[in-house]
């Protein structure tokens, strides 16, 4: 489940498992969340993502989260899904650390890959048919799964979030608890 893959032209290495809390592994579970089949809850507390799915069960994903001050919370559809996307910090982030203007939206953001921090793929999240500038999307850094410490964004581990990608659709409901 976490081996390497190739996919897109990337060779995607194995996450070393065994160093992760196997809470964290995606795995399915009995739904805790009573939201509708089909809905993606973030459990912000927990560092958890579910998909629901029929039948009272869920598909659970270990996450990592923003840090203090940087999460979002609230409801929207995943409005666009992108393979290996190009990462384009938003200009607050550029303002805040300086280092990433050679990134910002002007000089058309990071090439896709293996550092890329949006990893293999990004779900863009939209509220009231507006970017919340949230993704949830794929990180190299698998270190980071049941922390806080992103820019807001809901990280997961690049298997997992091919994995999450080929299962929804575009406009498929989310849900994201503080």
């Amino acid at each position: 489940m976490y081996g390497p893959i190739e996919d897109g032209g990337f060779l995607i290495p194995a996450v070393p498992y065994h160093e992760i809390d196997p809470r964290f592994y995606r795995q399915q579970v009995i739904d805790p969340t009573g939201q509708p089949p089909g809905t993606i809850v973030v459990d912000t507390p927990s560092r958890f993502l579910y998909l629901v799915q029929p039948g009272g069960t869920a598909m659970r994903y270990g996450v990592g989260i923003g840090r203090e001050g940087f999460a979002w919370a609230g409801s929207g559809v995943i409005q666009w899904k992108q393979k290996w996307p190009r990462w384009k910090p938003p200009n607050e982030m550029v303002a805040r650390q300086p280092e990433l203007a050679k990134y910002s939206i002007e000089r058309g953001g990071m090439e896709p890959g293996l550092v890329n921090p949006l990893g293999a793929r990004a779900l863009y999240i939209f509220s009231s048919g507006q970017d919340t500038l949230y993704r949830l999307h794929g990180s190299p850094e698998w270190r980071s799964i049941g922390k806080a410490v992103s820019s807001g964004c809901v990280r997961l581990m690049n298997q997992d979030i091919i994995d999450l990608y080929d299962r929804v659709p575009v406009k498929t409901p989310i849900v994201v608890w503080q």
